[in-house]
């Protein structure tokens, strides 16, 4: 992984007095800090398909960061060629929530944690930014990952009205952890996330969790991309270290 030339690639594109120092990393949630994606894809396909609307196990991942009513409006549109009500859609996507904690547990992305304690260790902050408005995972975010997610850092859909991919959210997380573009990494594994973290400014980084293909989100815009939560784990130090070697020539 060719950490300095991303980091040159990324200060040249946001200019000087810009370049990249790292003081907070805002994390993704479903696909990142939970290996949730595949249940989240099952309760909408479920969900979709009782109401006549085809939707694809792709097509929540390709939706992935979204936030849940604004993904059936568009999928209804797509299929239907029109539009649904805000309160039908709010109604279906309770149903769908139904549907993922009817699923039961989910995992922690493995090596996650490990990282968090890193980025921990380092001095740094941590952040939550996510579409998800799935209470089942939210409310039992701080309990399960103590010391390292707290709520007042976190971004939900429920705090936002305009979900990715508009920057919105993780403008409105910066700012919960008091940092500017510059000052951040992003941690996605969805098309959507990364091309709103690019748009607002921020170092991102793609971990490729899911089926999609490497260039869905490289072609965002992602500026590194790990095939593994565990292998960005791994060299978390090389890349902090490649970012304070760069500031200091």
């Amino acid at each position: 992984m060719n950490f300095e030339t991303s980091i040159r690639k990324y200060n040249e594109k946001h200019g000087s007095g810009r370049a990249f120092s790292p003081k907070a990393v805002l994390f993704d949630m479903d696909g990142v800090l939970y290996d949730s994606m595949s249940h989240h894809a099952n309760a909408w396909v479920k969900m979709m398909h009782e109401r006549g609307i085809n939707m694809t196990i792709e097509d929540a991942y390709r939706h992935e960061g979204m936030r849940g009513v604004e993904t059936i409006h568009q999928i209804a549109i797509r299929e239907t060629g029109k539009d649904i009500s805000d309160e039908t859609s709010k109604e279906w996507y309770a149903v769908k929530s139904q549907y993922f904690a009817d699923q039961g547990h989910v995992d922690k992305m493995e090596g996650v944690e490990d990282l968090m304690h890193k980025i921990v260790a380092d001095g740094l902050l941590i952040g939550v930014v996510t579409g998800s408005g799935q209470l089942s995972l939210l409310n039992h975010l701080e309990a399960e990952f103590p010391g390292l997610v707290f709520r007042e850092r976190m971004v939900t859909a429920n705090d936002v009205t305009i979900g990715k991919p508009n920057p919105a959210p993780y403008l409105k997380g910066l700012s919960k952890c008091g940092v500017q573009p510059h000052e951040a990494i992003v941690v996605e594994n969805a098309p959507l996330g990364v091309r709103a973290a690019v748009a607002a400014g921020i170092f991102t980084v793609a971990v490729n969790t899911g089926p999609l293909k490497d260039e869905d989100l490289l072609c965002e815009g992602a500026n590194i991309l790990f095939r593994r939560m565990t292998h960005f784990r791994d060299q978390w130090e090389e890349l902090l270290a490649t970012a304070h070697q760069i500031r200091q020539s």
